[in-house]
């Protein structure tokens, strides 16, 4: 398995996966901003072996979601507590439910984000057939992560984004009044 990359080459990736890729805030409110309908679709939440460049042998919990803008799924994420027993950090995981990670790791001011980690993850990545599995085939995406430490805990957010997110160029003008 290839490893994280702790900076882009200069030429890869081209534009506009770029500018997604080094956003230093939130995913989630970007995304926001691209479209006027955004959901988070929980496709898996529970204890499970974490992947192999994660961490030990031990289950964790490990959320996985798709963000969608208008419908369409722009980004696959997959989080990982470092813990099982990760105090308040745990119990927020646990009840996120339809709600985004991103919109309280942004939000709680005690958060701290450690560097972003960048990774075209092909066919010999674990993530790759999960992804393709909802999203379609593709010989490899680009991805994100870093983990946000809360005291104590923390969690690894792998951010892989999908080829429909190329398409959210401009934001979404917000209606002044109605009619």
């Amino acid at each position: 398995m290839r490893r994280w990359l702790n900076r882009l080459t200069a030429h890869a990736p081209a534009s506009p996966w770029r500018g997604w890729l080094c956003e230093p805030g939130s995913l989630t409110a970007r995304c926001q901003r691209h479209c006027r309908e955004f959901r988070v679709r929980v496709l898996r939440q529970g204890c499970c072996r974490p992947l192999a460049d994660e961490a030990g042998r031990v289950r964790l919990p490990v959320r996985e979601v798709l963000l969608e803008c208008d419908g369409v799924p722009v980004i696959f994420a997959h989080s990982v507590l470092a813990s099982p027993r990760s105090g308040r950090l745990g119990r927020w995981f646990a009840h996120l439910g339809s709600r985004s990670l991103g919109s309280l790791l942004f939000t709680h001011p005690g958060f701290k984000r450690g560097p972003i980690e960048f990774l075209r993850i092909d066919r010999h990545h674990p993530l790759h057939r999960r992804v393709c599995a909802v999203a379609g085939e593709a010989p490899a995406f680009w991805a994100r992560r870093s983990r946000h430490v809360l005291g104590s805990g923390s969690v690894l957010v792998t951010e892989v984004f999908l080829p429909a997110i190329t398409s959210l160029r401009r934001p979404v003008a917000v209606s002044a009044g109605g009619n």
